[in-house]
């Protein structure tokens, strides 16, 4: 009998698990006191006041003050700079830095920090160099483009945050060492680094062994026990997907003739 693998000890709860919460600055979200209805035929002016580093994140936080004594923290656009005066609601300007309705943003415009639902303080495009692109403004909703190359509809009265998010140079930087990687996954609170369950003993992991046996089969129920539960779980079908071609009517009859001659 080995030891228990990694999903078993992590869910467990242990010290070493634990993300380093307590040295975080604040949650990055719109002030929930602002409500979409409320701010979307009109605008309040803040001020950022400063910029913070807050660990594990690849861009920094800006403290907002705002007219009526309201303060959040949110993801910094691209060219923002401290002592700028912003504007939150819909008859805001089209402005790097100023927060407004999705729906009320012109089409064409490039976004991040985009709410899911209204109200939930931003969701969507928050990592180093993220933007989302309005596509258009239709009866279902604001038809956006993810930064995956997927469109979504989502509610008019989404805050966005007119810009890209800042820091985009960062993912082009190696690490260079093993310690500022593993410095960086501990303040994210991830495990680092990572062994393939293939490189384990038979007796610490299901897919263990070196041995050039038939290898078990990677696919696993949403039912599984956490011991067995690890590779794809509830995969609908493995391997690498074969890519089908949609031939034109004109060319199938260029085809079809060839084919016959």
């Amino acid at each position: 009998m080995g030891k228990r693998i990694r999903v078993q000890r992590r869910g467990r709860g242990g010290s070493q698990f634990k993300a380093s919460t307590h040295k975080r600055v604040a949650p990055a979200r719109y002030p929930s006191a602002f409500t979409p209805k409320k701010y979307s035929a009109t605008s309040i002016e803040g001020v950022i006041v400063t910029f913070v580093h807050d660990p594990g994140r690849g861009s920094p936080l800006a403290l907002i003050k705002f007219e009526n004594g309201e303060e959040c923290y949110t993801i910094v656009p691209e060219g923002t700079h401290e002592g700028q005066q912003i504007r939150l609601g819909g008859t805001a300007p089209n402005k790097v830095g100023n927060i407004l309705p999705a729906g009320k943003v012109p089409e064409g415009t490039m976004v991040c920090n985009v709410e899911r639902r209204p109200g939930d303080g931003g969701k969507i495009a928050r990592s180093s160099g993220a933007y989302i692109m309005v596509v258009a403004h239709t009866p279902q909703g604001t038809m956006i483009k993810l930064p995956s190359g997927q469109t979504r509809y989502i509610h008019d009265h989404c805050m966005a945050t007119i810009g890209l998010v800042s820091g985009a140079g960062r993912t082009e930087k190696p690490f260079l060492k093993a310690g500022a990687k593993f410095h960086l996954m501990k303040s994210k609170g991830h495990k680092y680094p990572r062994t393939s369950g293939r490189a384990m003993i038979a007796a610490v992991h299901p897919y263990g062994s070196s041995a050039k046996s038939a290898r078990k089969g990677t696919t696993t129920s949403h039912g599984a026990p956490p011991g067995q539960k690890v590779g794809l779980i509830a995969a609908r079908g493995t391997g690498r997907k074969k890519r089908k071609e949609r031939l034109t009517k004109r060319e199938q009859k260029i085809y079809s003739t060839k084919k016959r001659g």
